[in-house]
């Protein structure tokens, strides 16, 4: 029993030595992982110097007979703080990255994880239960036909470390092959590169905006609504812009997996491609459990803005956009580490890349306001609940507006009792606007000071206020961002 107690301080010792260690090495990583925990900002980065220098200590205590009591004690009590905090993370559906060992390895909380701390936590709890004298062995007692089971256990600990290591080394060589590819990709020694869907590659539909509705096909010939997919899942789906032919998307597709797999239960994946279906075939044949569609002229990828590969797009489990583009491996990145440490029930959830139209407003009730309308009807901010409306910014000197206006006052006049109200914010002459001929409350805001409280800076730009006198969408601009907040197309179509 003395040797055993032995051989547990020294795994003991190795395991919060590792870690302490290795949280000191990347603490920028730790601060991160202590933010996603829930831990304020202005302490994390305090809090993460002050763990790793207290497993350090820990380790160090272990090592000592006359001390390793107290470790126990303090390991005890950091085990079951890490497990109460996993066990809490997993109850509100958030897998925030744990850390664990800094550097060497890091993964988000999962059964996996809190089983280990379980473990570790069962191997402190034999010298706390031994008591402050009972703690086996120092090292000066150790005998040389002790040495074999010593070194035996220290050479798995060691190996298993090694391991870790290597699992690092390879993620970092299979991100070094990706930008390799990437870099290939767009750059090949003053070679013209023809990109043939190049644009903006942060361009896309207002957060807040339905998903279009477009007739996609699958991998087995059967057609299905871009809406449907979504409906039918009935949870929020990160959309995927792939192509056959792109490089770069085949070298994400082992982190793709990987993250869906994270995020099983909690997020739905859909791969849209374009191509035919049997070099699609190929192409993913590692894909399984997700749907594949095929969007061979890419209109359902041009019209959400994913017209470069890879891209994707966060759609909330209502059917609404619920993030900005990303576009390449490391914006997509980023967007499942958010979307993975979030919590998916939120109301109004959304990720943005920080280039909101304006000053979005998302999630703000609109402000107080007394206006009169050019019937003479005092508007309130009243006015605003009840009903969804859509409230745009107009100005009769702007030409963009003059090319939208049939089509703007052709949609006013077709609209069911599931379409939003209308209310229109502008300034200038009262004459000029009764010629809109609008039949919806046309608002003279002088100076545009209640349009800017609500976020619009441009004309023709809107938002959707929902019954709650609430703005739930970013500011769209122009007439198709407009459109697409009320789920139509230029083309009069959903």
């Amino acid at each position: 029993m003395e040797l055993l107690l032995l051989i547990i301080r020294l795994i003991l010792a190795s395991i919060f030595g590792t870690a302490g260690v290795a949280k000191f090495a990347d603490l920028k990583g730790s601060e991160r992982a202590f933010k996603e925990f829930g831990v304020p900002s202005a302490i994390a980065l305090p809090s993460s110097i002050l763990l790793s220098a207290a497993e350090v200590v820990i380790a160090v205590l272990f090592l000592f007979p006359s001390t390793s009591w107290y470790a126990s004690i303090g390991a005890t009590a950091l085990l079951a703080i890490f497990i109460a905090q996993m066990v809490y993370q997993r109850a509100m559906g958030n897998s925030p990255d744990c850390h664990c060992f800094g550097q060497l390895h890091s993964e988000p909380v999962s059964a996996k994880s809190i089983a280990r701390n379980l473990v570790f936590l069962a191997l402190a709890l034999v010298p706390l239960y031994r008591g402050r004298f009972g703690q086996g062995l120092s090292l000066s007692q150790i005998s040389q036909d002790m040495m074999p089971t010593i070194l035996g256990t220290l050479a798995v600990l060691m190996i298993g470390g090694a391991l870790l290591y290597l699992r690092k080394v390879a993620d970092a060589q299979d991100e070094f092959r990706r930008r390799l590819d990437v870099l290939d990709l767009v750059s090949r020694e003053g070679a013209t590169v023809d990109h043939e869907h190049a644009t903006d590659p942060v361009a896309g539909l207002p957060i807040g905006a339905p998903l279009p509705e477009f007739e996609l096909t699958t991998l087995d010939g059967s057609r299905v609504s871009s809406r449907a997919i979504v409906t039918e899942v009935g949870m929020p789906t990160l959309f995927f812009f792939v192509s056959p032919t792109c490089g770069p998307c085949q070298a994400l597709l082992p982190d793709v997996i990987r993250w869906r797999d994270e995020l099983k239960g909690r997020v739905a994946f859909v791969f849209v491609t374009s191509g035919s279906e049997k070099g699609n075939r190929k192409k993913f044949a590692d894909v399984t459990d997700s749907p594949i569609l095929l969007d061979d002229e890419r209109q359902f990828a041009n019209a959400v803005g994913g017209k470069w590969t890879p891209t994707a797009l966060f759609v909330d489990g209502n059917g609404r956009i619920a993030s900005h583009i990303a576009a390449a491996d490391t914006a997509i990145e980023e967007l499942t580490e958010r979307i993975r440490s979030a919590d998916l029930d939120a109301p109004l959830l959304y990720f943005s890349n920080g280039s909101e139209n304006g000053q979005s407003k998302i999630g703000t009730k609109t402000p107080e306001f007394s206006l009169t309308d050019l019937s003479g009807r005092e508007i309130t901010h009243n006015d605003l609940r009840g009903k969804q409306t859509l409230v745009t910014f107009w100005s009769t000197t702007c030409p963009h507006c003059n090319t939208f206006l049939d089509e703007f006052k052709r949609w006013e006049d077709s609209r069911n009792s599931d379409d939003p109200d209308l209310i229109l914010f502008s300034d200038g002459d009262d004459d000029e606007h009764r010629e809109l001929g609008f039949d919806s409350p046309v608002v003279l805001d002088d100076g545009y000071k209640i349009a800017a409280k609500l976020g619009m800076y441009g004309t023709p730009s809107a938002v959707i206020v929902n019954e709650e006198g609430v703005i739930t969408t970013e500011t769209a601009v122009g007439a198709e961002n407009i459109l697409a907040l009320i789920g139509k197309r230029r083309n009069g179509s959903n």
